[in-house]
């Protein structure tokens, strides 16, 4: 029986060499071509929030901004080990290097009051609502020259009543004014 543990150094050497191999060809080493962290986002009737999981990056290496209605979220990930000082890596999953994650923002938020805490690798970026304008019913007037709406009282039967009103004083006027002239 052949002992495994003799074979897995060599075979994860070799392939460790392969790989490097195919990534510097290729350009899949994610170390140089940036990462992106994982992110949550969730919405409430006060503000959206997003949750960006950053582990084992200092809240000065990352980067918040928001500009004409995007949301940018930048930084970096440096390793905190190398290749000769502490002995040969078998296998690198972590993810290294420069990121940039950008959210386009809806309409309806305040972007003068985003605010973004850090802690425990998690960085949480509070959008705000903003209050939107409710509808209101606009008081339609009747100027005077179209019909009056049914059941509403309207300038004009009151403007008639007062011209009748004075139209009776004038005939009553002229009556009289044809009568001083009959005499």
């Amino acid at each position: 029986m052949v002992n495994r543990g003799s074979l897995t150094g060599p075979v994860f050497g070799l392939r460790r060499e392969i790989d490097r191999l195919f990534e510097d060809t290729f350009g899949g080493d994610s170390r140089r071509s940036g990462w992106a962290p994982a992110v949550d986002i969730r919405e409430d009737n006060k503000e959206i929030a997003l949750e960006v999981e950053l582990p084992g990056i200092k809240p000065s290496n990352v980067e918040v901004v928001a500009e004409n209605g995007v949301l940018t979220i930048r930084g970096e990930k440096e390793s905190g080990s190398t290749e000769g000082s502490e002995g040969r890596y078998h296998v690198v999953e972590r993810s290294y290097g420069s990121f940039t994650r950008s959210f386009q923002l809806p309409t309806g938020v305040d972007e003068q009051r985003i605010e973004a805490d850090f802690a425990d690798g998690l960085l949480t970026v509070r959008i705000p609502k903003a209050a939107l304008a409710q509808p209101r019913k606009i008081e339609i007037r009747n100027s005077g020259n179209q019909p009056a709406i049914a059941g509403t009282p309207s300038k004009s039967s009151s403007t008639r009543g007062r011209q009748g009103a004075n139209e009776a004083e004038g005939e009553t006027a002229g009556s009289s004014n044809e009568t001083k002239g009959q005499k």
